[in-house]
C-alpha cells in the first residue's frame, strides 16, 4: 500500500455559495485533493461562487449522490459534528488519508453518516457555532500543524 498521505472534503448539501467558494480556497491553501458535495442547493446557486482563487481549475469539485460512494481505498471517513461521544480536535490524532465530511451550514449530518464514521467523529470546541467555512478551514489547519499533509493524492 502507497503510504501518500491525502484528504479529501465531503459536503452535505451545502447552501451557501459564498462558503463552498471559501472552502475551495482553504482546499487550494491546504493541498486537498477533491471536495465532493451532495444535495442540489449549491447547484441552484453556483454561478455565484466565491472561489476568488480559482481553485476549482485544478481541484475536482464534483456533486455526488451519496458521499459513501466515493471513498477512496485506505481512506477513513472523519464527521466533524457536535455530537454525544465525538473527540476533541485539539486531542485528535489526523489519519494518513482522510474523507472529511461536514454537514451544511443550517443542519447536521445523517444518522447514516455518523455510523459509518465510525469512532471517527470529532467536533470543534468552542464557546459557540462557527459556520462552515470557517470549521473547515479550522479542520485542515490542524491536520497540517499536526503534520499530516501533502499536496497529492488519489486521481478520480
Amino acid at each position: 500500500m502507497s503510504n501518500k498521505r491525502y484528504s479529501c472534503i465531503g459536503l452535505c448539501n451545502p447552501k451557501s455559495p459564498t462558503n463552498v467558494g471559501s472552502i475551495m480556497r482553504a482546499a487550494g491553501c491546504y493541498g486537498v485533493s477533491s471536495v465532493f458535495y451532495t444535495g442540489t442547493r449549491y447547484d441552484r446557486a453556483k454561478d455565484f461562487v466565491t472561489d476568488t482563487k480559482k481553485v476549482h481549475q485544478d481541484i475536482p469539485l464534483i456533486n455526488i449522490d451519496d458521499l459513501r460512494k466515493i471513498l477512496p481505498l485506505g481512506c477513513t471517513p472523519v464527521a466533524v459534528e457536535l455530537v454525544e461521544g465525538a473527540r476533541a480536535l485539539p486531542d485528535y490524532t489526523h489519519p494518513d488519508r482522510a474523507l472529511y465530511i461536514f454537514g451544511s451550514e443550517d443542519g447536521s449530518l445523517s444518522k447514516e453518516i455518523l455510523e459509518w464514521c465510525g469512532d471517527e467523529v470529532i467536533y470543534i470546541p468552542t464557546n459557540g457555532c462557527m459556520n462552515l467555512a470557517a470549521t473547515v478551514n479550522v479542520v485542515l489547519y490542524d491536520r497540517l500543524a499536526k503534520g499530516n499533509n501533502t499536496r497529492s493524492g488519489p486521481q478520480f
